[in-house]
């Protein structure tokens, strides 16, 4: 399932990685289903990390372990941040997440769009990179596995770099 970024520094400036986790269903068919569904945003093969298996990270008491992972994809021409951002959510809604309640509740598939290339954004509905990657293990592990060398935008250490800052955490390879 895993495959690493496979061409030069400038076509990893092209990527767009996203971030999926899933603590309820069956997490591994769920994560399995949704990287298929993302190959039609992606003009080219998508990169796909190994399944994680994590302990929550601020969620609510009593939530159960995640499965994470990342996939790298080229986006189409006309593409934006905004307009992928759009199309995740609506694969979330599809997947049966439900309306938001709770901050970090269970979830049957969650979406977060880690960067764009070296697009910056600090809007109400998006910010880029996303402004926790840096610091969570969970997106760094699987990140680490498509490019690791990758600075995200406003970092200045590389993905290899940051987790070597991370205190350790419960987040294995499955």
């Amino acid at each position: 399932m895993k495959s690493g970024v496979r061409s030069p520094k400038s076509e990893a400036s092209r990527l767009a990685f996203i971030a999926l986790g899933s603590n309820l269903g069956d997490s591994v068919r769920l994560l399995r289903a949704a990287m298929e569904r993302l190959q039609a945003f992606s003009g080219e093969p998508l990169l796909r990390s190994s399944l994680w298996r994590t302990a929550p990270v601020d969620c609510p008491p009593g939530s159960p372990d995640f499965v994470n992972a990342v996939v790298g994809l080229v986006p189409h021409a006309a593409e934006t941040p905004e307009t992928l951002l759009s199309k995740l959510q609506a694969l979330e809604r599809e997947f049966g997440r439900p309306t938001r309640r709770q901050v970090n509740e269970p979830r049957p598939l969650d979406l977060d769009l880690i960067c764009f290339g070296g697009e910056r954004r600090a809007t109400p509905t998006l910010a880029l990179p996303h402004p926790r990657a840096h610091r969570r293990r969970f997106v760094l592990e699987p990140l680490r596995e498509l490019a690791p060398a990758l600075v995200l935008p406003g970092q200045a250490e590389n993905v290899r770099q940051l987790l070597t800052r991370l205190p350790p955490a419960d987040c294995r390879r499955l």
